[in-house]
C-alpha cells in the first residue's frame, strides 16, 4: 500500500495533506486529501470523518472551502476526503457534467464501459479506509458525510452497513435519487435499465426498511435550487417516520446548494459525530 504525497500544509497545529496511490477496485490512480488534528502529533490515534464531495468536484473542495480543519483540530478528529470518481485518460467519460469523470455517485458499475474503473462504493468502504488505517495514526472508528451526490452516497454506505459507521451526516443529500433526473441518468448508465437493482443505492428506499440504526443528520437549504427536482428531502422524511429510523432532518430558509451554507454549519455536523465517535 504505497502512497505518494503531494502536498503539506499546517492548518490549526494539524497538517493537511494530498496523497496519490494506485486503487486496485477501481484500476487507476486516485488523489484523497487527509486532515490530521494536533492531537496526532501526540501520539494519539485519532476517529475518522471520511468525507464525499458532489458533483464535479474533487478532493480539494471540502477541505479548502467549508472551513472544517478549525473545529476537526478542537475535537481531535482527522478527516479523510477522496476523490468523486476514477480519473485518467483510460477511465470512461461523458460530456455531461452528471456523469463520468466527476460523478462516480459511489456506485459500483456493472454496465460496459463503466464497470473497468467506477467502483467507488467499494473504494469508500474497503479499500480506502484500509489504507488510512494502515498509513496514519488514526483508529477504526469512522463516521460519514456528504453534501448533494456525496450527501447520497454517505447515506447509503451508512445504511448498508451500520456496524462500519458510528454517524452519518449530509448536507443537501440526493436522497430519492430512482426517482430524480440526476440519479435516474447515472443509474442507466452504471447500473442498466432494470430498475430493480436501482434500489440498493437510493437512500430512502433503504431508510424506509432499515433495521439497523446508524444516527442521522441531514441540513438542507430551502433556498437550493435543486431542491424540488433532484433532491427530494421529504422522500427521506417519510421513510424515516415509516421506520421510526433516528434521522435529525433540519432545514434552513435561505440557504442554497453552495458551500456558503456546508461553511455555516459543519460545526454542528462535526460536533454531532464527536458525540458518537468519542462514546
Amino acid at each position: 500500500m504505497s502512497i505518494e504525497n503531494l502536498s503539506s500544509h499546517k492548518s490549526f497545529d494539524g497538517w493537511h495533506k494530498q496523497y496519490r496511490h494506485h486503487a486496485e477496485t477501481l484500476n487507476c490512480p486516485m488523489r484523497f486529501a487527509i486532515y490530521l488534528p494536533p492531537q496526532t502529533a501526540q501520539g494519539e490515534k485519532v476517529p475518522v470523518l471520511y468525507w464525499l464531495s458532489g458533483l464535479t468536484c474533487t478532493d480539494e473542495n471540502f477541505m479548502q472551502k467549508a472551513g472544517a480543519h478549525r473545529i476537526a483540530a478542537e475535537l481531535g478528529i482527522a478527516i479523510v476526503a477522496p476523490d468523486t470518481s476514477p480519473r485518467g485518460e483510460a477511465v470512461a467519460d461523458d460530456q455531461g457534467y452528471d456523469l463520468g469523470q466527476g460523478a462516480g455517485f459511489y456506485v459500483n458499475a456493472t454496465q460496459a464501459p463503466w464497470n473497468r474503473h467506477y467502483h467507488m462504493y467499494d473504494y469508500v468502504l474497503q479499500e480506502l479506509p484500509q489504507l488510512i488505517e494502515a498509513s496514519f495514526p488514526v483508529s477504526d472508528k469512522r463516521a460519514i458525510a456528504g453534501h448533494s451526490m456525496g450527501g447520497h452516497g454517505a447515506l447509503v454506505l451508512a445504511l448498508r452497513n451500520p456496524e462500519r459507521y458510528t454517524s452519518v451526516s449530509a448536507f443537501s443529500p440526493i436522497a430519492n435519487p430512482v426517482d430524480c433526473p440526476w440519479g435516474q441518468k447515472a443509474f442507466s448508465a452504471y447500473l442498466g435499465e432494470d430498475t430493480s437493482k436501482w434500489k440498493d443505492y437510493d437512500a430512502s428506499l433503504l431508510m424506509r426498511s432499515a433495521t439497523a440504526k446508524v444516527p442521522a443528520r441531514v441540513d438542507i437549504g430551502e433556498a437550493d435550487e435543486f431542491l424540488h427536482e433532484q433532491l427530494k428531502p421529504q422522500a427521506l422524511e417519510a421513510a424515516a417516520e415509516a421506520s421510526g429510523f433516528p434521522l435529525q432532518l433540519n432545514r434552513h430558509p435561505g440557504y442554497d446548494h453552495s458551500y456558503y451554507f456546508i461553511a455555516s454549519f459543519i460545526e454542528q455536523q462535526l460536533r454531532f459525530h464527536a458525540l458518537y465517535l468519542e462514546q
